[in-house]
């Protein structure tokens, strides 16, 4: 049983977007366990109770109270229009919103589907969109896969979320316009309770994806280079700069981010670093 002394968080309860959110809850060190498929599992030494619930409701049950927080996809908010707060954006699951039309259409614009019928999941958004290019169209709400909705004879365009455009590619439809661009995000009650235990899980989830995003350099350098080093590794605030037996020589520790790691280490290596290492980061506070 969930209790009102407890921050109920709620997660997704299936798919790609639960995965991604117990892995990210699991890293930050909350220790919980959800027995047959349940609803509601304990965190233990924490005061959170998560509840497993619809991804596309958990906008609406946070605004209305039913849970304190939520991770979720900053399109299922924007489409709630749930009065929530956004308290941190978690850099996955990223996506784009579009309007999408067969390849072989003449239509330019959205401003040019004034009339037509449009399959998707997201007609709140659509016709705001819609509404700001001057155009109203008939709109075919669906819960589910809209892809097929133009083959099916059921729409002239759709408006669907595209990662890689792999199933567009697949289904002969293209990109017309992009209507946002959306990612998982942490919202919170308009009206927030138990703010310590809220500020503590952000923080711990803040500080795995800062972990992800940098990897610990480590490298030996001639103290004459230090300077040089500093501008290809200036660190999160500084590096750490340690002495060596040999006193021409030291040793630093500094945080880079992953996609500059290489770039960086084969620049060090020019100037004269040696033993330069990268080590993964799980998680940190900063």
């Amino acid at each position: 049983m969930i209790s009102d002394s407890h921050l109920r968080l709620g997660i997704p309860s299936k798919g790609r977007l639960s995965d991604l959110a117990t892995d990210l809850l699991t890293q930050a060190g909350l220790k919980f366990r959800r027995q047959n498929r349940g609803l509601f599992a304990r965190v233990s030494g924490m005061n959170i109770d998560l509840v497993y619930l619809r991804t596309d409701d958990i906008p609406t049950l946070c605004a209305e109270g039913a849970i304190d927080m939520g991770i979720t996809g900053s399109d299922l908010v924007e489409e709630a229009g749930a009065d929530v707060q956004g308290r941190m954006k978690f850099g996955v699951g990223r996506c784009r919103l579009a309007f999408c039309i067969p390849d072989d259409s003449p239509i330019t614009s959205a401003a040019e589907l004034d009339g037509k019928r449009i399959a998707t999941s997201f007609p709140n958004v659509t016709r705001e969109y819609l509404a700001k290019c001057g155009a109203t169209a008939h709109l075919v709400s669906l819960a589910g896969s809209v892809e097929a909705m133009i083959q099916l004879g059921v729409a002239d365009a759709i408006v669907d979320l595209v990662e890689t455009g792999s199933t567009l590619a697949a289904n002969r439809l293209r990109i017309l316009e992009e209507i946002g661009h959306y990612e998982t995000v942490l919202i919170q009650n308009s009206k927030p309770r138990l703010n310590e235990i809220a500020d503590r899980l952000v923080q711990r989830l803040e500080g795995v994806v800062i972990a992800r995003d940098y990897s610990l350099v480590e490298y030996n350098i001639p103290r004459s280079k230090i300077s040089e080093a500093e501008k290809i590794t200036p660190g999160f605030n500084s590096p750490t700069i340690n002495s060596l037996e040999d006193a021409d020589w030291c040793s630093v520790q500094v945080m880079v981010r992953r996609a500059d790691v290489v770039d960086a280490m084969d620049q060090l290596k020019a100037i004269g670093a040696s033993a330069v290492f990268e080590m993964t980061l799980n998680n940190c506070r900063l």
